[in-house]
């Protein structure tokens, strides 16, 4: 009786498991009919950002929710692979897709430590879910995973699956696969990454963001042991290296948004393009776009800008602290309170919040953002000494213990206490022989400001118009030596198009007749408006064009001549550069090229010279006389502080408006023209004497000081047509001995003097007909 039962268990065991197997191979087979399609693996189209890279390849902007560079299985380095395999799946190339001694191996390791301590999937296995399925712990997902795992196995060999892997795994940051992952943490490629640093990687799938070594870096330390120490158990490093390799101390990179330049405005101009073409797809695609952005002009435009925007706003003065806090309500978490105090506090590059803890008379010591404690002493308290106290605050302006402040350290690495400016500026470049933008800053700070001034900002552009009205002149017979009238004017509303007009030069003072050079040169305002009237409203209107401007934002009145119309930076950029290119006008552009995520080209602008593919727009006689004018402008003009650059080469106009409420400097050599802009988005005054000449020039200068370093001084060739005459500088006639060398069209040289010679102090008449 007792055999006959054993017996009839066994039996019944035996059909429960046959059951239980044909069961099993019936989901299987169920299951297996209905797993995913592998043609995501075998045709692998991963999300690839856009990228946006200067003129010399290097990376200034990227732009997609994932951060990918794919990479070859046979660009991988084997002290990588070792890591990955050491910390994943060691016997990756020996099992079928899942491990079973491996899953012995993880069971007995969790039933001896009394709970879940060690895993059983397989690189194959996370191949599976990282494609197909969700991270859910279930059985039936565990099943699935399985199965896709023995399906992608019986497609694809080892290695096409492992470069799945090195490329579509998570690694934190944004960061998508191992090379991308190497440039985000450490800002190598993977050929740069040493086995330290590659250990720390291949730590991360586990447990992205536990392990994330700018975040969390003590415990990625422990991961990265762990690594190493399967890598010793598996005899692949020796105890030596383990010992060598964990004490390697590793450069984490802390800011994980890190490109070659700051270039956010160009960055965004290019992403604008190509977003218009491909709409949503523009961010996965892998597309490179290369721009026209050089590193030495982008870098010298951003440092140009912002110290002399920062000068600028010292000389306006000190306007107080962002708020106050009270101190005394912070525990002994005081450092994690401070920190929550810099809530919604912006910051600018290198201006950082802090928050002060004492003051005394020569000192103050702060809590900057961060963690860092200061000691800011009386050489970084010139611009806010006077406001210093040790009580609370009697007014806005004064700084005690709780106010929160700006600092900002300095080349020799002595802190100061600063503010964020207020004043918006502009800085751009271009190649006048063919347009290429060679630098852009369209504003003080991209994060903070998305606005492009160099694009967007319509602003009149004052006297930094007046080359253009004086270019015109020249073509209605005017020349340099033509004497003109530097003399109060008055007008009624019905010649401005809108009130009562008395215009007055910015000194307030008049030169009587004056030759137009000179006129140019010192910015005359009179002498500058009798010249638009004789040449008349309509004609100028319509000349402008020529250099690109819009009529319609220039209408045909007397204060065009004062540049009352509006322009954007890179509008005059474009017409400056038809002066130093002989005549010929240029659209600006910044795409060099764009390409796949293959490096095929999709689009690339071709190289040609500007006398093959551009118009000429005005007389090349014109170009070299105006800028020969212009020359002058800083020779012993408004811009002689531009001499300081130690350059025969250099030529431009400053520019002001009225009330100081725009400034600028307009200037070129050969092969550069650049234009810089300094103002307030809400227009208000930058304050008396901020003429384009202070608060404008330096940014230009700082910018041409570094751009045109080590490049020799160019030559304007005077073209055919011109010729050179004496004249008598206090009436603009022609003599034939002493007198002053002057350019002149050869139809268009003055009449002989009377005196046929100049001598210094000598009285001339000036014939009525020639003063305008």
């Amino acid at each position: 009786m007792k055999t006959r039962w054993i017996y009839y268990s066994i039996i019944s065991l035996f059909a429960l498991g046959v059951i239980g197997a044909l069961l099993l191979v019936f989901t299987a087979l169920v299951t297996f009919s209905s797993l995913p399609s592998l043609d995501v693996l075998t045709d692998y189209r991963p999300k690839i950002p856009l990228r946006i890279y200067s003129e010399e390849g290097l990376l200034i902007g990227e732009f997609g929710t994932e951060r990918r560079k794919l990479v070859s299985i046979g660009k991988v380095p084997g002290q990588l692979k070792q890591a990955i395999l050491a910390a994943e799946d060691d016997r990756f190339y020996e099992h079928s897709g899942i491990d079973y001694i491996g899953v012995l191996r993880a069971a007995y390791s969790n039933f001896t430590a009394g709970g879940v301590r060690q895993g059983a999937s397989t690189i194959t296995m996370q191949v599976a879910r990282n494609f197909f399925l969700t991270r859910e712990k279930t059985l039936a997902r565990k099943f699935s995973e399985a199965l896709l795992a023995f399906k992608i196995e019986h497609n694809l060999n080892k290695d096409e699956i492992l470069e799945l892997y090195i490329n579509q795994i998570y690694l934190g940051q944004r960061s998508y696969g191992f090379a991308a992952a190497a440039q985000t943490y450490f800002g190598k490629s993977l050929q740069e990454i040493n086995l330290a640093e590659a250990a720390m990687l291949a730590g991360l799938p586990k447990a992205p963001s536990r392990y994330n070594p700018i975040v969390n870096p003590k415990q990625a330390k422990i991961r990265q042991r762990y690594v190493l120490g399967r890598l010793l158990k598996l005899e692949l490093i020796s105890e030596h290296e383990y010992q060598q390799l964990e004490r390697l101390p590793l450069s984490v990179r802390k800011q994980s948004r890190d490109f070659a330049m700051p270039a956010d405005y160009i960055a965004e101009m290019a992403r604008k393009v190509i977003y218009k073409r491909l709409k949503e797809d523009a961010y996965s695609r892998g597309i490179n776009v290369y721009t026209t952005i050089r590193l030495t002009d982008q870098q010298a435009a951003y440092q140009a800008l912002r110290s002399n925007v920062i000068a600028y706003d010292k000389r306006r003065g000190y306007r107080g602290p962002v708020k106050h806090v009270d101190l005394s309500k912070y525990g002994t978490d005081q450092d994690r309170a401070l920190e929550e105090a810099f809530d919604n506090i912006d910051e600018s590059d290198d201006i950082i919040p802090a928050i002060v803890l004492t003051v005394n008379k020569n000192a103050i010591q702060v809590y900057k953002k961060g963690g860092e404690t200061l000691l800011i002493q009386s050489a970084g308290l010139s611009a806010v000494e006077k406001f210093l106290s040790e009580q609370k605050p009697t007014n806005k302006k004064m700084i005690s213990p709780g106010s929160v402040i700006y600092v900002k350290q300095d080349p020799e690495k002595i802190w100061h206490v600063v503010q964020l400016p207020k004043v918006e500026a502009a800085i751009v470049s271009i190649d006048p022989n063919d347009g290429a933008i060679r630098a852009l800053i369209g504003g003080f700070d991209f994060y903070l400001n998305q606005f492009n001034h160099v694009t967007q900002a319509w602003r009149q552009p004052g006297s930094s118009f007046k080359p253009f009205i004086y270019s015109a002149s020249l073509e209605k017979g005017f020349t340099p030596a033509t004497i003109i009238n530097d003399a109060p004017l008055s007008f009624s509303a019905a010649q401005t198009g809108s009130k009562l007009w008395e215009p007055r030069n910015f000194d307030g003072k008049y030169s009587g007749p004056i030759r137009m050079r000179d006129a140019l040169a010192k910015s005359k305002n009179l002498a500058s408006i009798r010249i638009l009237q004789a040449i008349d409203l309509q004609y100028a209107q319509d000349y402008i064009t020529r250099f690109g401007f819009d009529a319609d934002k220039h209408p045909p009145y007397l204060p065009m001549a004062l540049g009352s119309g509006s322009v954007t930076p890179m509008q005059l950029a474009a017409g400056y550069a038809i002066f130093a290119n002989g005549g010929f006008r240029v659209r600006p552009y910044f795409i060099k090229r764009i390409e796949d995520k293959n490096g095929n080209i999709l689009e690339q602008r071709q190289a040609k010279s500007v006398l093959d593919t551009a118009k000429r727009v005005i007389d090349p006689r014109n170009a070299f006389i105006m800028t020969n004018m212009m020359q002058d402008v800083v020779n012993r003009g408004t811009a002689a502080r531009a001499r300081q650059l130690g350059r025969t080469d250099l030529a431009g106009k400053t520019g002001t408006t009225s009330n100081f409420i725009d400034a600028w400097f307009c200037g070129f050599q050969k092969d550069l023209v650049a234009i810089a802009w300094i103002g307030y988005d809400e227009p208000q005054s930058l304050g008396k004497n901020e003429t384009g000449g202070r608060a404008a020039l330096p940014i230009w200068m700082d910018y041409m000081r570094i751009a045109l370093k080590d490049k020799p001084n160019a030559k304007y060739e005077q073209p055919e047509g011109i010729t050179v005459a004496n004249i008598n500088p206090e009436t603009g006639l022609r003599v034939l001995s002493n007198g002053i060398p002057e350019y002149f069209f050869k139809e268009q040289l003055p009449t002989l003097s009377d005196d046929h010679f100049y001598e210094s102090g000598q009285s001339t008449q000036i014939l009525k007909d020639q003063l305008f």
